[in-house]
């Protein structure tokens, strides 16, 4: 099993299959794992498999890296489209998440004006005012929503605490637009043999009437792109997933496949 394990703090520049020309910031240590679920699923293994040793990126570290690479890029280039969040693990979960965004708006009006802030999370920490706060400053606030069946979510996402699904919900509605819904479809088995595929009505229904409820400015949805820790996943079918997009617009929302 291969796993992807991303330098920290900035790394990248990457192609991203739904952002463009995107580099990356790494919030977590850069050795290992840090993050919030343990998702069967994940390209960078599961959390008991990369316990990291490192510390995490300070603030200074992550505005001193961020500046120096946007200066090369400005001569050297490419232009960046996004300057995206991401990495081993959750970013909201840095204690100083919302200083750091507002570090990285600031560089960016300085050197890519065009560009937008991405963060890329699961969606466990927005209950936290200053985060929820964070989020609504960045351009795609981007959080996952893979199912609202808790059964899948602690097969699948597996939290590593407690986990609340209506108060997600709830906290997905309160940005009040300002929030991207990115969900992962799937088919397959986990470790045990019991089949994970998220496709269907049973799973669908439901998800459609949460988004309803979040009213998103837009939903991405994917399937796996990379190696899994559990190789029995699949892909979903490119005509599942045109079909679950078409049922995403059917409501009025945005909604782009990744295949």
């Amino acid at each position: 099993m291969s796993t992807v394990i991303y330098p920290s703090p900035i790394f990248g520049p990457v192609h991203s299959r739904r952002l463009g020309v995107s580099l990356g910031i790494n919030l977590l240590p850069n050795d290992g794992k840090v993050c919030t679920f343990d998702c069967i699923y994940c390209e960078c293994g599961l959390n008991a498999t990369h316990r990291p040793h490192a510390p995490l990126p300070t603030r200074e570290a992550v505005r001193e890296a961020l500046e120096e690479r946007l200066q090369r890029m400005t001569v050297e280039g490419p232009r960046p489209d996004v300057l995206t969040f991401a990495g081993n693990g959750e970013p909201t979960t840095h204690p100083q998440f919302a200083a750091i965004i507002d570090d990285t708006i600031a560089l960016r009006d300085r050197y890519f004006p065009k560009a937008h802030i991405s963060v890329l999370s699961n969606a466990t920490q927005i209950l936290c005012q200053e985060v929820h706060d964070a989020l609504m400053r960045v351009d795609n606030n981007i959080q996952k929503l893979d199912t609202v069946n808790l059964d899948f979510i602690h097969r699948v996402d597996r939290p590593t605490g407690h986990y609340d699904l209506n108060a997600i919900v709830e906290c997905l509605a309160a940005f009040n637009g300002h929030v991207i819904i990115q969900t992962m479809f799937l088919r397959g088995t986990d470790a045990e043999g019991i089949d994970v595929t998220n496709t269907s009505a049973q799973y669908v229904d439901p998800w459609l009437a949460a988004l309803q409820r979040i009213s998103p400015e837009k939903v991405m949805i994917y399937t796996i792109d990379r190696e899994t820790p559990i190789a029995s996943l699949e892909k979903a079918t490119p005509a599942e997933l045109d079909g679950i997009a078409e049922r995403v617009r059917a409501l009025g929302v945005e909604c782009s496949v990744a295949y």
